[in-house]
């Protein structure tokens, strides 16, 4: 039997957005979001954590966060704007969206909104390569935080505790 491919997911909320008087979709970032998206495409490229493809909400706050931390990647990678994943319902209809992923996709990455990725992330963490880290992660998912998983296998078979989470990164940590 083959052994099964290593995929890792790197769940990202956006930076932190203006609350200007506009529809929530059409949030834009606030100036230090426009600071923290970069700092957290870099840390994605200090760690070898470029994907493959990209899932990114199509709410202005998501697109801008996405399109200043691929800047700071080495290739830009495939990006799909998903609307599903602006008004998503829970963490698991999440992991759901997860299990439609091509399996030549080895790193995909979710940039979306609390809660639904926190819950996600929280759901999927079976493990964690470091406890305080994972501890950290349930505890609270700021603006700009990012969490690792990994895990081995089809991207069919992704599911609640399937996956360890190797690291969890908040704009406070780079600080």
């Amino acid at each position: 039997m083959p052994e099964e491919k290593q995929r890792r997911i790197v769940l990202v909320r956006h930076a932190k957005s203006d609350w200007p008087d506009v529809d929530d979709h059409d949030r834009p970032l606030a100036e230090r979001g426009r600071k923290a998206a970069p700092a957290a495409g870099r840390w994605l490229a200090d760690h070898g954590l470029t994907p493959d493809l990209a899932l990114v909400s199509t709410a202005v706050r998501t697109r801008q966060t996405w399109a200043l931390m691929a800047a700071e990647l080495p290739t830009e990678p495939e990006t799909v704007y998903d609307e599903r994943l602006y008004d998503i319902g829970l963490g698991e209809q999440l992991i759901a969206l997860l299990t439609e992923t091509p399996d030549d996709v080895a790193t995909l990455l979710v940039l979306g909104h609390n809660p639904v990725i926190h819950e996600a992330a929280d759901t999927l963490a079976g493990e964690a390569e470091d406890d305080d880290q994972l501890a950290r992660m349930q505890g609270r998912f700021p603006t700009a935080a990012i969490a690792v998983l990994a895990f081995r296998g089809s991207w069919r078979r992704v599911g609640p505790d399937a996956a360890r989470l190797t690291a969890y990164r908040t704009p406070k940590d780079a600080a």
